[in-house]
């Protein structure tokens, strides 16, 4: 095959293992070439722009610079990049920020097995590739209000084992106002207590698993 007839692409991913996947299963494919590897954020950019990829597969969670982060930073340069991101989480937070940023798709690693090709075939030629039950997640919560960036701290700490008083010591705020987000927090996420709420948070995507 001519190459100027290969869809390219780049992976970026901070696992070698999933690499090594990824590398693997293009070579069984015919009119696919893997042209570049990248395992952080800041290294895709400058990868990207050597390689000039058809699609880029971009995860989420890196050290140095983040896939979302990433992916902005390589969109204002490249308005056409086509990039989906791949990621273990399948909370609609995520995928709502990254398709925000510019990801052209989403593809949850457990699918990559079966997935992976036909993902960046359809992302090729131009189609926006986003997995069912990330589209039902993303549609159910559309009207939702998202957590402010102080509530999410409060969560995370909640997440831990903090109660109100110690949440207000690490955070230099008061004890009302703790409990103030985490009135607001119940209500946003819809949740019974605080147990709930950190169970719908990591579940959506707000907080890390």
């Amino acid at each position: 095959m001519n190459p100027a007839d290969q869809i390219t692409v780049l992976c970026v991913d901070d696992h070698p293992l999933v690499r090594d996947g990824i590398a693997f299963a293009l070579q069984q494919q015919t009119g696919m070439q893997l042209v570049g590897e990248a395992t952080n954020g800041v290294e895709a950019i400058e990868v990207f722009r050597r390689c000039r990829p058809d699609v880029t597969l971009m995860d989420l969670q890196m050290p140095k610079m983040n896939g979302i982060d990433a992916t902005v930073a390589i969109r204002k340069e490249f308005p056409c990049a086509r990039i989906v991101v791949l990621t273990t989480y399948s909370g609609d937070i995520q995928a709502s920020r990254a398709l925000k940023a510019g990801a052209v798709g989403y593809l949850l690693k457990a699918m990559l097995r079966t997935e992976l090709t036909d993902t960046i075939r359809s992302v090729h030629a131009g189609r926006r590739r986003v997995p069912p039950q990330i589209a039902s997640e993303i549609a159910e919560h559309i009207s939702a209000d998202e957590l402010s960036l102080r509530e999410i701290e409060v969560l995370r700490h909640v997440a831990s084992g903090c109660a109100n008083k110690i949440v207000a010591d690490h955070l230099q705020i008061s004890e009302d106002t703790v409990k103030g987000h985490m009135k607001s927090i119940l209500s946003k996420l819809r949740a019974n207590d605080r147990t709930h709420a950190v169970t719908i948070a990591m579940k959506r995507g707000f907080l890390d698993a």
